[in-house]
């Protein structure tokens, strides 16, 4: 059972108490809300600062002041501060103000390590005499366990025909209509009985099966919508991924039993920022008569798709979200805002995924790295609350910290079919409008003063896809064929694959099911719809749908090699394209549902057929893999492809109709049928009629109010798990999950000084553009890494290792894992591999081998790196693992900020080389030795000399940014500082 409170939290409810006792330095705002239908409420009103700046600030802006007014206390949040805020004109880029968000959000993979530090710091706590039960979260904090979840079974894997993989068995025509070809499923209790193939009894292949029930996530007889059993394919994968996490979900248990202020929402529930979206936002919090604005910060990147519905939200790493946990607020240098003017009217052709990805060519193109990006401009009102959430979801891919859209008519009609009830509505409606966070996009008085505007006509935007390896490079689906052909021949880079002209045309034939086909470069071996951006936004999961209706009907099939699935964000997305009628013909085509969590895009899926996999190194074949996300680095989804291309779920399924994605759409057929009629994609491509229409008799209120009452109800597996009620965590020693960390080993009550670097060698020469992903790979962990050799010595074999990502609550897996990734490509060795020189030796070695034999010989360490070390996902164990491996500092030409500020967090120096400095400029061969004096006095943005072993000296900028970073860094990190303040707060 999931209970859940609005938005109450300790530390709120000490602040209205101390409103109340009249103690507050801005009680002078406090107004009344009156309301005909409601009682009074009490709110914070910016309003009565009687300041005409105030309605001239950006809608974020006014409510970080509101949330600086509310949390002023004289000491983490400060009169100044607030002063700050409302002059944002002049302060914006300048400032450094705190926030205080209403609530966290945590996802499994980045909440486990967290949760595991809390637990260690009650222990640490604990040793030095403090009570470890005062060690909880005083933010209310949502942990949603969605990034377990793998794709062990698929159709062609548990499904005995008739076409494992999707379509219909090799040389037999498609069916005309799934009616008589029906996915598996049991009786759904249709009026009359149901005469159609759900009347069928499920497979019964594993013992016990019919007493496993997920319940959270029931499918809809399409004829009927009427409640059936899970698909095989999703109950396999459900009871496989509780077997396989079984010590990770009894800790989620333990900590949501022992720490006040912590909700776990059960596996199988749904997608973490769907989740967010769907049931955990407010709007508006109202604690204990008190309203404000909704607002979160979250350790996952696509947090910022809350921004959608007018909740002002981000993602953190791990390290400082625990700090907010404990009652902290988020530092921030105060925001110079991008105002987004759309204009102009949608393509009937694009989708909103081509909506996306044109905003973010454009704002990329715009350079809005670390600003906030709000939405204005009549334009606005042609999108829903989906579009406005799935474009707001991929801000990170342009580097922005938000992309906001206040709330309009357009988001009260969205909360009203989500089942607000009125009350609830009203008092949204007439705070928004008393605070002035309420606004019409047709009405340009109120559009706010910018730091500068962007302009972007809808009109313009046309289909695109992203690839083959980056994001960023998108292409227009009329002229991907051409670019993909010139990637061949590029040499290797992020547009380059740099095969030799006469192996451009190979062509591989194998074996697959009794039955030969053709592989060559192109050839499309994963299709997947997936939980990512876009399962949000109800029109392109529909017209992916409608898309395969018209597919089966002209008689198209996908081939069984071809590695499909579809993972729905929750149950609600499977409810709706299930109400809709075309949930059957995208099961035919092979895209079934496997289960409810991040899969493909993590890396998750299951391998490809042996088959698949020797062809594709027969003939060194690029091989793609097409998916519906929004994260396609080369190797992610899997070793044997390649090429990566992220597009619409429409595109995704014609992708795979197609076999490749060497095909012009225009002049060329996704296929012939069985009465040898070429069907092209404009003949099967829903019009924006069918999907409005399929969207009204779809998404109606009662999948929202469904969607609650599944999170709300008992899950019995979760239930039948059993976890200790210890005020500490009894850590099993035997655990390869969930093992105590080292942060607090030796920790004391007053903080040592940061020695100074002396003689440090270089662990790892890298260049530009090092992600998370190369520093802490999230998927399986390959067989030869140091990680498999430590998970073997504790009796493991390689079907039981899981991901990286799995076992974040483990130290020794995770430092092991550090820079394991097989794209990692270091300067020492030349090539890509997980591998270093250990410099004394001149051995080339693991990683963690080096590291470990430095270590051994008392040897301190530092990186090199060039442009954007760090860049992509928020990832608390790209800093953790490096901290762990010995690196004092990381000397690069640039940082991702988040990543700046993880390694800041965690007592990892960020030294940037000056500008026009790089390590090829200043003569660096990274084999000498370094030297660093870090000063007492040190100061934000302090430049300090490095002293190299050649007599070579140059200056570095160290990018402590405020006092607060500083003070972390001295203390060796936040997770210490953290201790020794509960500490100083209990002491006599």
């Amino acid at each position: 059972m999931v209970e859940r409170e609005e938005c109450l939290s300790v530390s709120d409810s000490v602040m209205a108490l101390a409103v109340q006792a009249s103690g507050h330095p801005f009680q002078d705002l406090i107004e009344i809300l009156k309301s005909e239908k409601n009682e009074d409420k009490k709110f914070f009103s910016p309003q009565k600062l009687n300041d005409p700046r105030y309605e001239s600030l950006p809608f974020s802006i006014r409510v970080l002041l509101e949330a600086a007014i509310r949390k002023c206390d004289g000491f983490y949040v400060k009169k100044k501060d607030v002063l700050n805020i409302l002059n944002w004109r002049q302060q914006q880029n300048n400032a450094e103000v705190p926030f205080s968000p209403a609530r966290i959000l945590l996802q499994d993979f980045t909440g486990i390590p967290a949760l595991v530090d809390f637990a260690a710091m009650r222990d640490a706590v604990k040793k030095l005499g403090g009570d470890p039960y005062q060690v909880n979260p005083l933010c209310p904090t949502d942990l949603i366990v969605d990034h377990s979840l793998q794709i062990d079974f698929s159709k062609c894997a548990i499904q005995n025909a008739p076409n494992p993989g999707g379509g219909e068995k090799p040389g037999s025509a498609a069916k005309s209509s799934p009616a008589k070809s029906q996915p598996r499923s049991s009786h759904c209790g249709g009026q009359g009985g149901c005469k159609r193939s759900c009347n069928e009894e499920p497979s019964t292949d594993t013992p016990g099966r019919a007493a496993v029930q997920i319940e959270n996530s029931p499918v809809l007889c399409p004829f009927h919508l009427q409640p059936v059993s899970e698909p095989e394919t999703a109950l396999k994968s459900q009871d496989a991924e509780f077997n396989r996490n079984k010590e990770r979900l009894q800790f989620f248990k333990w900590c949501s039993k022992v720490f006040k202020n912590v909700t776990v929402i059960p596996p199988e529930t749904g997608v973490v920022h769907q989740v967010n979206l769907e049931y955990l936002s407010h709007i508006v919090c109202d604690n204990g008569g008190f309203l404000y604005p909704d607002s979160v910060v979250g350790t996952d990147s696509h947090t910022t798709m809350i921004n959608g519905l007018g909740i002002l939200g981000w993602g953190v790493g791990g390290i400082e979200s625990e700090a907010v946990m404990l009652g902290q607020p988020v530092s921030l240098t105060l925001p110079q805002v991008v105002g987004c003017k759309l204009v102009g009217f949608i393509s009937t052709l694009a989708t909103s995924i081509d909506i996306v990805l044109g905003i973010t060519k454009h704002l990329r193109q715009a350079g809005v790295a670390g600003k906030f990006v709000e939405f204005f401009g009549p334009g606005v009102s042609q999108l829903s609350a989906g579009d406005r959430t799935t474009i707001a979801n991929m801000c990170p891919e342009y580097s922005a910290t938000v992309s906001f859209f206040p709330v309009d008519e357009v988001t009260l009609k969205h909360l009203k079919q989500t089942n607000f009830d009125e009350e609830k509505l009203d008092i949204i409606e007439t705070y928004l409008k008393a605070v002035k966070l309420f606004r019409s996009y047709q009405n340009p008085s109120e559009d706010p003063e910018y730091s500068q505007v962007v302009e972007i006509n809808l009109s313009s935007i046309i289909p695109h896809v992203s690839g083959p390896k980056r994001p960023q490079d998108r292409v227009a689906v009329t002229d991907t064929k051409k670019d993909f052909q010139k990637c061949l021949k590029e040499k290797i880079g992020f547009k380059g694959f740099h095969i030799p002209a006469e192996k451009q045309n190979e062509v591989i034939p194998f074996m697959h099911k009794g039955t030969e086909y053709k592989l060559a470069h192109g050839s499309v071996v994963i299709a997947a719809v997936i939980s990512c951006t876009n399962n949000c936004n109800p029109s392109v999961m529909l017209a992916a749908g409608l898309l395969a209706k018209k597919a089966v009907e002209a008689g198209l099939v996908v081939q069984p090699y071809i590695r499909t699935s579809l993972s729905p964000g929750s149950g609600m997305v499977t409810h709706y394209i299930s109400a809709s009628g075309v949930l059957p013909y995208l099961s035919q085509l092979g895209f079934e549902v496997i289960g409810y969590g991040c899969e493909t895009c993590v890396g998750n899926t299951a391998p490809l057929p042996e088959a698949v996999v020797d062809a594709i190194k027969q003939g060194d074949l690029v091989a793609c893999g097409v998916l519906s996300g929004n994260r396609n680095f080369e190797g992610r989804l899997c070793d044997s492809v390649r090429a990566n291309y992220l597009a619409s779920p429409p595109l995704v399924v014609a992708y795979a109709i197609a076999g490749t994605v060497s095909i012009d759409f225009e002049t060329e057929p996704l296929g012939v049928n069985s009465e040898g009629r070429a069907v092209y994609l404009r003949d099967i491509w829903p019009t924006r009629d069918d999907l409005q229409q399929a969207e009204e008799q779809t998404v109606i209120p009662s999948m929202f109010k469904q969607l609650k009452d599944r999170i709300e109800k008992e899950n019995k597996q979760w239930n039948s798990l059993e976890a200790p009620e210890s005020v500490l965590f009894p850590w099993d020693p035997k655990s390869t999950y969930i093992r105590c960390p080292s942060f607090f080993h030796n920790l004391t009550k007053e903080p040592v000084f940061p020695q100074s670097i002396e003689n440090a060698h270089v662990l790892l020469f890298l260049g530009d553009v090092v992600t998370t992903d190369h520093i802490s790979p999230a998927g399986s962990i390959a067989r030869v890494s140091a990680a498999a050799k430590y998970l073997i010595s504790k009796r493991l074999t390689p079907r039981e290792f899981n991901s990286y990502g799995a076992r974040r609550g483990n130290d020794a897996v995770m430092t092991r894992g550090t820079f394991a990734s097989i794209k990692l490509f270091n300067r020492f060795i030349g090539k890509t591999a997980p591998k270093t020189v250990h410099i004394p030796s001149g051995q080339t070695v693991d990683v963690y081998e080096a590291a470990d034999r430095y270590r051994r010989d008392g040897i301190q360490l530092i990186i090199l790196a060039g442009k954007q070390y760090g860049s992509g996902n928020s990832r608390d164990w790209a800093a953790k693992g490096p901290y762990l491996l010995g690196v004092k500092a990381v000397i690069a030409e640039s940082f991702e900020k988040m990543h700046r500020n993880h390694l800041v967090g965690i007592g990892i120096a960020p030294l940037q080389f000056l500008p026009g400095e790089n390590a090829d400029t200043l003569g660096l061969s990274g084999k000498e030795k370094y030297s660093l004096t870090i000063p007492e006095d040190l100061s934000p943005r302090h430049e300090l000399t490095v002293k190299t072993s050649t007599g070579k000296t140059f200056n570095v900028l160290a990018l402590f940014e405020n006092e607060m970073d500083i003070a972390f860094f001295k203390h060796g990190g936040i997770l210490k500082y953290v201790a020794r303040n509960i500490l100083l707060q209990q002491s006599p």
